[in-house]
């Protein structure tokens, strides 16, 4: 028994179409539309109560539910008058004109780019679902270039995809195409070979996160801080400020050493002063200097830190510091030392002590 046995009259012929074909068809175009208008609302229903973000519940349920209530609507057409064809060589009453022979690879047609425009819109709410995901709210550079990654790939996927089914809609022979594709494929492939090379590359960084944008960084002989994360490149600032592009496919098989991500920054410094200092006020200066250091709000690791008498020469008393600083960028480090180093100053000046100058020692 066909699905359509129960058209069993002969009837008048419209448009070639006989009228219980007609009938039929009226009937899978009327369902399609409540079906595509139920699923939109039911879409929008269940994402709205799924999803607890207002941006992406916006833009799921103003995107994504009518796109995929058309693509419920012309699946269900699409398939049933795919069936309802087939059948014409099974009932006789089926009577459906040479013209309309194309109608269900037009829906085809269409139901694939119902497809790849609702799964373009999925596709845009990558970047608002990790935002969403992600304990900070704030995405640092590595995750949107990540992201965008990861966009570009899906939309590729889904446009090439989508390009063998409207091919297969349009009547082409899918075995030679998927053939020629592999061969221009393959030639693609080897021409633009450091290009993949350098996306691949790209992936296994951002994936593995050896460093991120802001991050003091040596690669190899190039030393500086990772301002931009591309696709083929990686971008580092020097400390006399130029820019080095690195290569993302040298990056797999080059060390890096990430200063950005220590625990903690050591800073080691010698102090001088003069050979005529008092020694009470030396000892002085060495025991709240390092008062000081334990005090100040970005040190750590104080069982660790001193300061102490290191050597003496016949010009200056050298004093050896010792600290570590617990912070998280350059910049921040740059001002905690300024600030210490200012409070040595004014030490030594409480102290009247002196800094060995050794232009001052040869004019004596």
């Amino acid at each position: 028994m066909g699905l359509y046995d129960n058209l069993t009259y002969e009837s008048d012929e419209l448009f070639g179409f006989s009228q219980s074909t007609l009938l039929v068809l009226g009937v899978i175009f009327v369902i399609s539309f409540v079906l595509r208008f139920i699923v939109s609302n039911v879409s929008h229903s269940f994402f709205g109560v799924i999803v607890r973000n207002d941006t992406i519940r916006q833009k799921t349920v103003k995107k994504g539910d009518k796109a995929l209530g058309s693509v419920a609507g012309y699946a269900f057409a699409f398939v049933t008058i795919d069936i309802l064809f087939n059948e014409q060589s099974n009932n006789p009453n089926i009577l459906i004109p040479s013209w309309a022979e194309y109608i269900p690879d037009v829906l085809q047609f269409v139901l694939v780019v119902s497809i790849v425009v609702w799964a373009f819109r999925l596709v845009n709410l990558v970047y608002d679902l990790v935002r969403f995901l992600d304990n900070d709210d704030d995405l640092d550079g590595t995750q949107k270039t990540l992201i965008s990654a990861l966009e570009s790939v899906l939309r590729f996927i889904i446009i090439f995809v989508g390009a063998i089914f409207v091919a297969d809609a349009l009547g082409f022979e899918l075995t030679s195409l998927l053939a020629g594709l592999g061969i221009s494929g393959l030639a693609f492939a080897l021409a633009a070979k450091d290009s993949i090379s350098n996306f691949f590359g790209a992936i296994t960084v951002l994936l593995d996160r050896p460093f991120k944008v802001g991050d003091w960084v040596i690669i190899g002989s190039s030393e500086g801080e990772v301002i931009e994360i591309n696709l083929r490149t990686t971008l580092v600032r020097t400390s006399v400020d130029t820019i080095i592009t690195i290569p993302n496919a040298n990056l797999v098989s080059i060390p890096v050493e990430n200063w950005g991500k220590r625990r903690w920054r050591r800073w080691q410094s010698m102090v001088h002063l003069d050979i005529n200092s008092d020694p009470e006020k030396v000892e002085a200066f060495c025991q709240r200097s390092l008062d000081l250091i334990h005090n100040h709000d970005a040190t750590t690791k104080e069982d660790s830190s001193w300061c102490s008498i290191n050597t003496i020469s016949a010009q200056s008393i050298d004093i050896e510091l010792n600290l570590y600083w617990n912070v998280d960028s350059s910049l921040a480090e740059r001002k905690a030392r300024e600030s210490l180093i200012l409070d040595l100053m004014e030490l030594a000046k409480e102290l009247d002590l002196s800094f060995y100058d050794g232009r001052i020692r040869q004019q004596r």
